[in-house]
């Protein structure tokens, strides 16, 4: 069966388009989360697919009656319970153009705008974050877009065992896998994903070392890392990667990324900085601090699609040395060598990911860029920064809700004063509403619910909806 001709794509694309356009233009006015239950969407759908073609123009309105009744609205104004996915119009234009040119972006040659436009987009932002020279591709360095951080974090373990294995003299890492000796470290606020990609890489669950807090912080203690670190080398472990985390899921938590860095890298330890959330907040220059000590990292993560007004996915990673992730990832059949990767003149993304293949994803980030400038993007962040801190006013103010920890940019994290069971149940009444959806962590055992505020549409009169639910006025 032929595809769509031109003209019939773009009739029916003006209808598709429509329809996002629709659906976001009415959004405030559907709940954050429609009440479903397991199996509800799939049993929608018969045991078989049809062997027949059917018409385009039917799939929207099946659309409408299966997906727009049984959804959870990411880009909702009220939606606070994760960090935001910023799909944007504006990066959704970029996705358009992305995918309509099908390009497939996994050696230089097989597209060279995929590649260098990568490069260059991931170079002007790591000098609008404030990250060093070094992590540029003009400075021997450069930034890739990964599909997340985890994987980010994943390729950054995969060159730190690398590196540290060719540091020894020994047989390559890549040759004879781990020993069972390789250790990193971590804190209990360490995004999951450091412990997944252990795992994967053949630690185990022994691998991953945590780190105390600093007291009276939930941040990684300096002096509690060096102990560690010089205990588990006395002992004949191996120090391969530690990750200090610049706003951490749970409570936004920063830790010391520069003193960490001096502790780690006399041990050989690769230094891999996982700012999936807050590190976009660098673009502010109020804001740059956090990135202090960046510039004594092997490498540095951040979320375009969580607070850059670009879909997912499209997570940003930089390294100091562009060599580290081909050593450890490059393998080379007959069949992926040309005259251009043999020539060492270009850049492979093969070999700075796991995945062979890998999407236009730059063309998203340049439209959110073109679109939206540096100063729209940080008049989003500095809007969402100022939101929680009104909230957070509010809290304290409040006779039955406190503050479970400090503030953190877009993060609010609060309790009632009557207990556990009584922020559960505020939790659940606020999400029962279909006006907000929050989730919950826990903070020294005690139940706590999390604001995050980041989504495209949230005005100062959704704060005050909020409000009126968490406050009961």
């Amino acid at each position: 069966m032929p595809d769509l001709t031109p003209e019939e794509f773009r009739r029916l694309g003006h209808r598709y388009v429509d329809w996002v356009a629709d659906h976001r233009a009415g959004i405030d006015d559907l709940p954050v989360r429609d009440d479903v239950v397991p199996g509800s969407v799939r049993s929608r759908f018969g045991p078989e697919a049809s062997d027949g073609a059917q018409p385009l123009d039917a799939l929207l309105p099946l659309v409408d009656d299966v997906v727009a009744s049984a959804d959870t609205r990411w880009q909702h104004p009220g939606f606070h319970a994760f960090f935001p996915a910023n799909a944007s119009l504006t990066s959704l234009l970029g996705e358009i153009l992305s995918t309509g040119l099908g390009a497939q972006g996994m050696l230089w040659s097989t597209s060279p705008a995929c590649t260098e436009v990568e490069q260059a987009v991931t170079d002007q932002l790591a000098r609008a974050l404030g990250l060093p020279e070094a992590f540029t591709h003009d400075g021997g360095g450069g930034g890739v877009i990964q599909d997340s951080a985890s994987s980010a974090a994943l390729v950054a373990l995969l060159a730190a065992l690398h590196r540290r294995s060719a540091a020894t003299g020994g047989p390559a890492w890549r040759e004879t896998g781990v020993t069972g000796t390789e250790r990193v470290y971590v804190t209990a606020e360490t995004h999951s994903s450091l412990a997944k990609s252990a795992r994967v890489a053949g630690l185990g669950e022994r691998g991953l070392r945590t780190v105390p807090f600093s007291p009276g912080t939930r941040t990684m203690d300096p002096a509690a890392l060096a102990d560690m670190l010089r205990a588990d080398t006395a002992d004949g472990l191996t120090p391969v990667l530690v990750c200090p985390t610049v706003g951490t899921t749970g409570t936004g938590a920063v830790d010391p990324v520069r003193d960490v860095a001096r502790v780690a890298r006399p041990h050989g330890a690769w230094v891999h900085v996982d700012a999936a959330w807050a590190g976009i907040a660098a673009l502010c220059p109020e804001h740059r601090h956090l990135v202090d000590g960046v510039g004594l990292a092997d490498s540095f993560c951040t979320n375009a699609h969580k607070w850059m007004l670009t879909a997912f996915d499209a997570s940003l990673m930089w390294v100091r040395d562009a060599r580290s992730l081909p050593a450890a990832l490059s393998i080379t059949p007959v069949f992926l060598r040309d005259k251009a990767s043999d020539s060492g003149a270009v850049v492979d993304y093969r070999d700075w990911q796991v995945p062979l293949g890998r999407r236009f994803r730059a063309l998203k980030l340049w439209a959110v860029l073109h679109g939206h400038g540096l100063d729209g993007l940080r008049e989003h962040v500095r809007g969402h920064v100022r939101m929680a801190a009104d909230l957070a006013e509010r809290v304290r103010t409040h006779p039955g809700l406190e503050l479970a920890a400090p503030p953190s940019l877009g993060l609010v994290c609060l309790r009632t004063t009557e207990g556990d069971d009584a922020t559960r149940v505020l939790l659940e009444h606020v999400n029962a509403s279909g006006r907000a959806l929050l989730s919950h962590t826990e903070i020294d055992g005690r139940y706590v619910i999390r604001v995050a505020f980041g989504s495209l549409g949230t005005t100062d009169r959704h704060v005050d909806e909020l409000w009126a639910l968490l406050s009961g006025s």
